[in-house]
C-alpha cells in the first residue's frame, strides 16, 4: 500500500502554519484534533454567505439547506449508509444522552430486560446507561481485565446466556486503553443472544472513519471536532433500530429518522462545514490513487491513516514499555492499538504534562473522564494518567522531540 504522504497531508491543516500552534509537537488529539482546511473554507462560507434561516425561498437560505444536506449526503456515503441514518446534535455525550432516553421509553415495561455496559467506557458511554437501573431495567458490567484493561468476549458471552439482554453499549476502543474492539465479533455475539448493540465510536473514528455495514452494530457515535470537523457529534443508527425507538425529537418529524431522535435543532453553520470531513478523505483519496466509490475511498483512506499512525506510534511504545519508571496503559503493539498512549507515573500526572509543555510538547493529564476505567485498573482519579495522543498527521519527528523530551522531564 502506498505510504501517506505527511507533507502534502500536514499542509490541508493550517494549525502546522499558525505561530501560536506550530511552536508544540501535538500530542492531544484525542481531545480534540486539527480542523482541516475543507472544513475552515465551508465554515467561513456559510458565516459570510448562508448564515440565514437553511431552505428558506431566496437564494441564502436554498444554499444553506443545500450544504446542511450535502454534509449528510457526503458523510453518508462516506459510511456507506443512507443520508436519513446520519443524525447530527451538539455532541456525542448529548446524543448519547438522547439515545439512553429513547432506549429508556422503549424497555419501560419489560419486566426481565437487561443491558451490559464496560467499565472500560468513557463515562458518557456509561453513565446514561446506567441510570436505566432507575426504571427497574438490570445493568451487567462487562468488567475489563484489571492487569490488561482489556474486555474478554468470553466474559461477555456469559452476561448474555440468559437472553435477557436487550443492548450492550461498549467502545470501539477506550479513550485511555485505547486497545481495539473487535466490534464486528462483539456485535454478532450479541445480536445472536438478541440484544441490540451501540458504540461509542469517539476514540477510534479519529483514526479512520466507520464502514457502518461492517460493523454490524445498530448505533455508533463519534464526535466531529475529533475526526477534523466543528463542534458536532454525529451519531448513525440502523433505520429498523431507530425507527423502533420511541422519537425523542418533535411529534410531527418522528417520520424523519435523522430528526427522530435530534429534541434540539443542530448548529445549521457546523453542519455544513462537516462536508469538509469528506472532502478531507476525498483529497487524500485523490493524491494517493484510491478509486472507487465513496465507500471504497472511506476505507482506502482508513487503512492509510491505520499504517502511518502504527509506523509512528510503535517507537513510543517501545521507549515507554522498556522504563521502569511508569505503567504503560494497554497494548504494547501498536497495531492492536489507536496511537492514544496513556502511561501511569509515580506521582501525579499533571505537573509532568505542564512541564512537557515548557518544553515543546502540546499533551495533557488527568482522568478524561474515564473515570471507570482508571478505577479498575487501580489508578486513583486525582493521580490521573498522562495521556500522549497522536493522529495520522503526527510525524516522526514528532515522536522523537517527544522521546527526547520525556528523558529531560521524567
Amino acid at each position: 500500500m502506498t505510504a501517506l504522504d505527511l507533507d502534502f497531508t500536514r499542509k490541508q491543516f493550517p494549525a502546522f502554519a499558525s505561530p501560536v500552534l506550530s511552536s508544540h509537537a501535538f500530542f492531544e488529539n484525542a481531545g480534540g484534533s486539527y480542523p482541516c482546511i475543507q472544513v475552515i473554507d465551508r465554515l467561513t462560507r456559510f458565516y459570510h454567505d448562508r448564515k440565514v434561516q437553511p431552505y428558506g425561498p431566496y437564494p441564502g437560505g436554498q444554499a444553506a439547506g443545500a450544504e446542511m444536506d450535502e454534509a449528510r449526503e457526503k458523510l453518508a456515503a462516506m459510511m456507506a449508509v443512507k443520508p436519513a441514518q446520519v443524525s447530527f446534535g451538539p455532541s456525542t455525550s448529548a446524543n448519547t444522552y438522547v439515545l439512553a432516553q429513547a432506549v429508556r421509553a422503549w424497555l419501560k415495561g419489560d419486566a426481565k430486560a437487561a443491558i451490559v455496559v464496560t467499565n472500560q467506557d468513557h463515562e458518557a458511554n456509561s453513565g446514561v446507561w446506567r441510570r436505566l437501573a432507575d426504571e427497574g431495567i438490570e445493568v451487567r458490567e462487562w468488567r475489563l481485565d484489571p492487569a490488561t484493561g482489556s474486555l474478554d468476549p468470553a466474559d461477555l458471552s456469559a452476561l448474555l446466556a440468559d437472553g435477557h439482554v436487550r443492548l450492550v453499549a461498549f467502545p470501539h476502543c477506550s479513550n485511555v486503553i485505547a486497545e481495539v474492539n473487535d466490534v464486528g465479533a462483539i456485535s454478532a455475539l450479541a445480536h445472536a443472544a438478541g440484544a441490540k448493540v451501540v458504540v461509542d465510536g469517539v476514540s477510534y473514528a479519529p483514526h479512520g472513519f466507520p464502514d457502518f455495514p461492517a460493523l454490524g452494530c445498530d448505533a455508533y457515535l463519534f464526535s466531529a471536532y475529533k475526526t477534523y470537523g466543528p463542534h458536532q457529534g454525529i451519531m448513525v443508527l440502523d433505520e429498523a433500530f431507530g425507527m423502533d425507538l420511541p422519537g425523542q425529537g418533535h411529534f410531527f418529524n418522528h417520520g424523519s429518522l435523522y430528526k427522530r431522535h435530534t429534541p434540539a435543532g443542530p448548529d445549521h453553520a457546523q453542519v455544513a462545514a462537516c462536508a469538509g470531513m469528506a472532502d478531507y478523505v476525498d483529497a487524500l483519496a485523490a493524491h494517493h490513487g484510491i478509486t472507487g466509490d465513496a465507500g471504497a475511498r472511506g476505507r482506502g483512506v482508513h487503512d492509510l491513516m491505520r499504517a502511518q499512525e502504527i509506523r509512528v506510534i510503535q517507537p513510543l511504545l517501545d521507549y515507554l514499555a522498556a522504563r521502569n519508571d511508569l505503567r504503560l496503559i494497554g497494548p504494547r503493539d501498536a497495531a492492536r492499538r489507536a496511537p492514544t498512549v496513556a502511561v501511569e507515573l509515580s506521582g501525579a500526572a499533571e505537573p509532568v504534562s505542564e512541564e512537557l509543555g515548557r518544553h515543546g510538547i502540546a499533551c495533557w493529564a488527568g482522568d478524561f473522564y474515564a473515570v471507570r476505567p482508571l478505577e479498575a485498573l487501580g489508578i486513583a482519579r486525582e493521580k490521573g494518567v498522562l495521556r500522549l495522543s497522536a493522529a495520522h498527521y503526527t510525524s516522526a519527528d514528532d515522536v522523537a522531540r517527544l522521546i527526547r523530551a520525556l528523558d529531560q522531564v521524567l
